[in-house]
């Protein structure tokens, strides 16, 4: 392999943001010509019920004619965004104490009367009261 071909391959420059689940990659790479432009990449991990995991990855590629433009949307965007629902985190999923449904469907069938008692219901019509 050549050493423009290694070059190629490498990050000139990188920056990580974690943030819980996703992983954010910032990476400055090099064109053919020798010019530079920016890789983003979100990788976010996904559990499989065997305990196991993997991960999926999207990548944007931002070229230097772009990224004036670029700034200014993203720029706009989230301060309409934080304008429009404020700073906090809205979502629960994002709360450090969030739990998930199927944790709250474990913990309220305790005991085998209980569940017993779920299997026996029967739906009743509005009709008969």
């Amino acid at each position: 392999m050549s050493d423009y071909e290694m070059m190629d391959k490498e990050e000139i420059y990188s920056k990580v943001l974690r943030a819980g689940r996703r992983t954010y990659f910032f990476d400055v790479r090099a064109t053919k010509a020798g010019d530079y432009y920016l890789t983003i990449t979100e990788s976010k991990k996904f559990t499989n019920d065997d305990g196991s995991f993997h991960y999926k990855k999207h990548k944007i590629y931002l070229y230097k004619e772009d990224f004036s433009e670029f700034k200014e949307i993203l720029a706009e965007m989230t301060d309409y965004i934080i304008n429009e629902k404020g700073q906090e985190v809205i979502s629960e999923r994002h709360q450090k104490d969030f739990k998930r449904e199927d944790d709250f469907v474990a913990q309220e069938a305790k005991t085998p009367e209980d569940t017993k008692s779920i299997d026996n219901f029967t739906d009743i019509s509005f009709d008969d009261i």
